[in-house]
């Protein structure tokens, strides 16, 4: 973290909120980016970001320098979007119930997965759970690295690379070599370093 992040940081703590105005420019575009690559709807994306630099901001007295304040926030973030998927999900299933429809649902990753990627790529994606995903998520996408990722989701960056490297021989396992050709989305995750 940045001296001058790190000094706003201490100065809100200190009572001094206007410098959380700072802090708010300094990180509300990449937080919004990360939640709307997970719950995939740019309304309920900047509605999330603003949650979260609320919450953020009424919790910054817990927050302990030891820790990444990006790796802070991202965590917070994860966590609210996951609810948001989870409420989604109860919401269209009892949507489709009262509705009395056999149609199939699209969460709000699904959907994602549609706009970013094609079919045969989107479909192996979609076998991926919440995990695999937000993991592909924060190491293709957010470009963090697999410390960064491990203080997000509280693992060991060892644990989180096994994950990651499970969750990439998933992807292969799904797609035949001819889908493989025709998803240049699939060669940039599945050549993303471990």
């Amino acid at each position: 973290m940045d001296e001058e992040t790190e000094y706003r940081i201490k100065r809100v703590q200190a009572g001094e909120i206007q410098d959380y105005v700072y802090i708010v420019q300094k990180y509300q575009t990449q937080i919004f980016m990360y939640c709307w690559r997970l719950i995939s709807n740019k309304q309920e994306a900047e509605d999330a970001v603003q949650d979260v630099l609320v919450k953020a901001y009424e919790k910054i007295n817990l927050y302990k320098s030891e820790v990444n304040f990006s790796s802070w926030l991202y965590k917070m973030a994860y966590h609210h979007c996951i609810n948001i998927i989870r409420r989604k999900k109860v919401q269209q299933k009892w949507k489709f119930r009262l509705m009395a429809q056999d149609q199939p649902s699209n969460s709000p990753a699904e959907m994602l997965e549609r706009q970013l990627f094609n079919e045969p790529l989107s479909r192996a994606l979609g076998k991926l759970n919440v995990v695999e995903r937000n993991l592909l998520v924060l190491r293709v996408f957010e470009e963090k690295s697999f410390a960064e990722i491990g203080e997000i989701l509280n693992k060991s960056p060892d644990a989180v690379k096994k994950k990651f490297a499970r969750t990439k021989i998933k992807l292969k396992k799904w797609m035949s070599p001819k889908e493989e050709e025709l998803c240049p989305n699939y060669n940039v995750l599945l050549k993303t370093k471990i």
